[in-house]
């Protein structure tokens, strides 16, 4: 079967663009996979090379292939996906995404109840041996694993979470199953070197580097709620702080003044 239908009125490039486009797709070519020469595909379409030019212009334009002068045309490798996590409200991982065209899948790995440690119970304002419930997820994007995330929330008043299907956003579970109101969170970050369990499910060596967020969230009545540790990948994610205005030692700081950014 030949390549090019001289009674098509589609143009011959298109019609070898279209060609081109099916052979990778069905994964004759695969990303990165270099191809044939333009004296070889002008050959093999039986077209001038100028024929062939024009259509691997048009797909090198969509994204599709990629030139490398001196080398050849290469099938081009997908965008690497970076997520960009503005921090001036409380935000799901999912919207996130969602904002950058990305499809989610969370894994849950454990979702259990434990004895609140001294750490975490001091943070949610527990008493002693107090339980809480315990949910550790893997947070992906495209077949990416970008956030390893461990949440604790008080049992008593979480217990019912053990039952639900926790694959979405846990904010909105909070919100929507249990009727409380997310008004603010505090969090503090900081650059670790992932251990070998954590590097592990991210897929990546252990000791990479990484963004660890503690975030504690409190309702609109100052309790706290949900203490939640999360390990971001630090090839792929970004975070973006917008801060206000400086003031100088010299000039009157307006407390009152309304916040536009924010303060670690």
């Amino acid at each position: 079967m030949k390549i090019i239908d001289e009674s098509n009125p589609i143009p011959k490039y298109i019609q070898i663009s279209t060609w081109l486009k099916e052979l990778i797709e069905a994964g004759r070519y695969k990303r990165g996979a270099q191809l044939p020469s333009e004296v070889e595909l002008a050959r093999i379409c039986e077209v001038t090379r100028a024929t062939v030019r024009q259509a691997i212009s048009e797909l090198t334009g969509i994204g599709l292939l990629r030139k490398e002068k001196g080398t050849g045309t290469f099938v081009a490798e997908p965008a690497p996906v970076t997520l960009r996590h503005k921090l001036e409200r409380i935000a799901s991982f999912g919207e996130i995404l969602s904002e950058g065209g990305v499809a989610e899948k969370t894994v849950i790995l454990q979702k259990s109840v434990e004895i609140a440690g001294a750490e975490i119970a001091s943070a949610l304002l527990l008493g002693d041996k107090a339980r809480v419930v315990v949910v550790k997820r893997v947070r992906s994007g495209n077949g990416v694993p970008f956030i390893y995330e461990e949440s604790y929330l008080p049992y008593d008043i979480f217990k019912d979470m053990l039952h639900l299907d926790l694959a979405g956003s846990m904010y909105k579970i909070i919100s929507e199953h249990f009727n409380i109101v997310l008004a603010r969170c505090r969090q503090t970050i900081s650059a670790v070197n992932l251990d070998e369990k954590i590097a592990k499910i991210l897929k990546l060596p252990t000791r990479a580097a990484a963004i660890f967020l503690e975030s504690l969230t409190f309702d609109e009545n100052s309790i706290p709620i949900e203490l939640l540790y999360s390990y971001h990948r630090g090839d792929k994610y970004k975070l973006e702080i917008e801060l206000g205005r400086y003031y100088s030692s010299s000039e009157p700081l307006n407390i009152n003044a309304k916040k536009t950014g924010n303060t670690f």
